[in-house]
């Protein structure tokens, strides 16, 4: 067996070597004569020589019908003969090999696994559960078969240590900025997670011989011992947000009032009168509730 050192992994795996099968259907032919002939020397009646010459064509042609067998698309079949690896058939159809080797199936196609709800702390040591959704295909069937006891059981653990370093690594919510870019968040970040979250769970499982398509998070939420209180924290901030437009739309508008007033002569204003108008119009535009502005009237001295 060749043996090579994994790409991204310090442990040594099987180097995968792929065979193709004798055509299935030509080696029938060839079989099924033979075996319809023993059984014909066999049932006619002949010297001893002629029975065990048929017996033994018979054994023979059986024998080798164990050689036979079928392959799905996106199935492979690896083969072992008595104990060494002797290569992988990967494409579909009917073929026949050694009937010495035995074979084992390996399927292909891709697969889906959603780890179990994980209670993470973020980089900023706030208590999160996170859960991701991953999928998942064989790709090298010698590492999949001789390199660990199950894949799938290995996909499972190593996945759940991956999410547990992608979670810890970033905040859940941050709007930190590290020089002239905003640092990552799992809230925020989706896409640029999600490949850090493949990339982190494929060097995880290179040695099984296994490929992540993708990797997304599947549940994300802070621990119910936090949750109210950051849920307070993010309505708070969103007032604010919400408060920081009302008052630049507020304010574009009394200066856009005031300029037009002064630019068409409609009415000349102090500096008090325009502090009051102002005043006023931030009450108005401002206000939760329905404003009861008080007009007052310019009464004329003689």
């Amino acid at each position: 067996m060749s043996l090579s050192q994994k790409r991204g992994s310090s442990a040594i795996g099987t180097t995968e070597h792929i065979i193709s099968g004798a055509n299935g259907w030509v080696l029938l032919m060839i079989l099924l004569p033979a075996f319809l002939f023993a059984i014909f020397l066999i049932m006619t009646p002949g010297s001893p020589i002629k029975l065990i010459g048929g017996g033994f064509l018979l054994a023979l042609a059986l024998f080798c019908f164990k050689g036979f067998f079928t392959l799905e698309p996106n199935q492979a079949a690896v083969m072992i003969f008595f104990g060494k690896y002797a290569g992988s058939v990967c494409e579909s159809g009917f073929f026949w090999v050694n009937p010495f080797y035995s074979r084992t199936r390996v399927s292909l196609r891709i697969n889906n696994w959603n780890t179990p709800v994980l209670k993470v702390n973020d980089e900023r040591g706030s208590p999160i559960e996170i859960a991701a959704v991953i999928a998942w295909r064989v790709q090298d069937t010698a590492r999949a078969v001789f390199d660990v006891e199950s894949t799938l059981n290995y996909l499972q653990i190593q996945s759940e240590s991956a999410v547990r370093q992608v979670a810890s690594s970033h905040a859940y919510d941050e709007n930190e900025m590290i020089g002239a870019e905003r640092k990552k968040s799992l809230r925020t970040d989706l896409d640029a997670i999600a490949e850090l979250l493949r990339e982190s769970i494929q060097q995880h499982v290179d040695v099984a011989g296994i490929i992540i398509e993708e990797a997304k998070i599947a549940h994300l939420a802070y621990a119910p011992e936090i949750a109210n209180a950051m849920l307070r924290r993010q309505q708070a901030e969103a007032v604010v947000m919400a408060r920081q437009k009302l008052v630049d739309g507020a304010v574009g508008m009394v200066e856009g009032a005031l300029k037009n007033l002064e630019d068409k002569n409609i009415v000349s204003l102090t500096s008090d009168q325009r502090a009051v108008l102002v005043t006023n119009m931030m009450t108005v535009l401002l206000s939760e509730t329905g404003a009861q502005p008080v007009i007052q009237m310019a009464q004329s001295t003689q």
